[in-house]
């Protein structure tokens, strides 16, 4: 089954302009081979305040996202220090 990627305006605006061209290249090509194939399976969930969320690790950095049937919505992306409490501000 192959799932169709949904990026959050936020995401496009704000996070991947922020990324260097080599992490860009990293968290792409992981999303473009893990998420749109098997997003279960790659992508952990997530506990408390961002329960029914996922998480997807590429080094040290995590994309925060939802499966939707066989649509994947990517609300943030960022360095893990930081992303949970932007994630969560950001769904609020």
């Amino acid at each position: 089954m192959t799932f169709v990627i949904q990026y959050a305006e936020e995401v496009v605006k704000e996070d991947i302009p922020k990324l260097s061209s080599d992490v860009k290249k990293r968290i792409r090509v992981a999303i473009e081979k893990k998420l749109t194939t098997e997003p279960e399976k790659f992508g952990k969930p997530l506990r408390k305040s961002l329960k029914g969320y996922r998480k997807l690790r590429v080094g040290n950095y995590r994309v925060i996202f939802r499966i939707e049937k066989k649509l994947i919505k990517i609300f943030a992306i960022g360095h893990r220090s930081v992303i949970y409490g932007d994630a969560q501000k950001r769904l609020n």
